[in-house]
C-alpha cells in the first residue's frame, strides 16, 4: 500500500488515487497569489485534495470547495479533507466540472486547478489513471469556460499546464476575457528546457509578469528559490 504522504501541517493518503502527489500540485498550491485575501476558493479536478489543503493552511477562506469526476480520487479527497485541522472549510463534490456549472451559482474569489496534461489519447492499462491523465475528462477550453463563468470580478484564476499548451491555453483564455497576469516558468535543472508553465488570469487586463523557477541545483539538492517557495510544506525543506 502506497504510504501516506506527510507535510507539516497535513497527511495526505494517496493510496486509492490514479495519480499520486507530485511536484506540480505542490508548486501551484505554493505560488498561487492569495493577496487579494479570498474567501471562497475551488479546486477543478481535485485528486487527493492536495491544492486544497494547502490553501487551507495559507488562508482564512472560509469556503474551499473542490470537484473530482473520479470516484477512488473524490473518497480519497473527502477522507484527507475530513482528517485535517482545516474539515469545517473544505468540502468536496463528485462531480464532473460541466455537470458542476449546471447547478452552482456561487462565484468564486479563487479557482485552481492542476488539470489533466495529455491531449493525447494515451492507455497505460490502468483506466482510472488514464482518465487522470487525460485531458479528454477535462479540456483546457471547457477548464477555461468553467473558470470564467464561476470565477468572482475580482477573482483570480490559476493552473498549471505544459509548457508546449501555454500558447494555446493563453489564446483560448482571451475567448472568455480572462488575461494572464503572472507567469512562471519551470525547469527541472538549469540545464534543461522549461517543462511547465504556471498561469495566473484576471479579468482585468494587468501588465504580464514573467518570472522562472529552477527545482535542482543537482539531484536532491534543490534551489533556494524552491526551497523558499515549497519550505511552508515540505517536512525536510
Amino acid at each position: 500500500m502506497r504510504k501516506p504522504f506527510r507535510f507539516k501541517e497535513f497527511t495526505v493518503h494517496q493510496d486509492r488515487t490514479a495519480m499520486k502527489i507530485g511536484t506540480d500540485g505542490v508548486l501551484l498550491g505554493a505560488w498561487v497569489t492569495i493577496s487579494n485575501s479570498p474567501e471562497s476558493i475551488l479546486d477543478i479536478g481535485a485528486g487527493t485534495g492536495i491544492i486544497g489543503l494547502m490553501l487551507a493552511q495559507r488562508t482564512y477562506a472560509e469556503t474551499i470547495d473542490a470537484i473530482e469526476i473520479e470516484t477512488a480520487a473524490f473518497e480519497q479527497c473527502v477522507e484527507n479533507f475530513e482528517a485535517s485541522p482545516w474539515a469545517d472549510r473544505l468540502f468536496c463534490y463528485h462531480a464532473a466540472l460541466d455537470e458542476f456549472l449546471d447547478e452552482v451559482d456561487e462565484k468564486y474569489d479563487l479557482i485552481i486547478s492542476n488539470p489533466p496534461f495529455y491531449s493525447e489519447e494515451v492507455s497505460s492499462g490502468n483506466n482510472a489513471r488514464d482518465l487522470a491523465r487525460q485531458n479528454s475528462s477535462l479540456p483546457f477550453d471547457l477548464l477555461l469556460k468553467g473558470a470564467s463563468q464561476l470565477l468572482s470580478k475580482t477573482g483570480i484564476f490559476a493552473l498549471i499546464i505544459p509548457f508546449k499548451e501555454e500558447e494555446n491555453v493563453l489564446s483560448e483564455a482571451l475567448k472568455y476575457g480572462l488575461y494572464p497576469a503572472r507567469l512562471l516558468h519551470v525547469k527541472g535543472h538549469s540545464d534543461s528546457e522549461v517543462k511547465r508553465s504556471l498561469l495566473e488570469f484576471h479579468f482585468n487586463k494587468k501588465p504580464l509578469k514573467i518570472s522562472g523557477l529552477t527545482i535542482e541545483k543537482a539531484r536532491h539538492e534543490y534551489t533556494e528559490d524552491y526551497i523558499n517557495l515549497t519550505k511552508d510544506f515540505y517536512l525536510k525543506l
